[in-house]
């Protein structure tokens, strides 16, 4: 799954035992890319 870190913006990806880190200056905050497609609810 691809983040991007919130300090340096590079993308960030995550295996299952490397933990919550940016390989790239080590900042513990990463953002979830969100899809490209829009999706409608509809309300009734």
């Amino acid at each position: 799954m691809s983040y991007k870190c919130s300090r340096c913006k590079r993308d960030v990806e995550l295996d299952e035992y490397g933990g919550v880190r940016c390989p790239y200056c080590g900042h513990r905050v990463l953002l979830k890319e969100r899809a490209p497609v829009v999706k409608e609810v509809d309300v009734e």
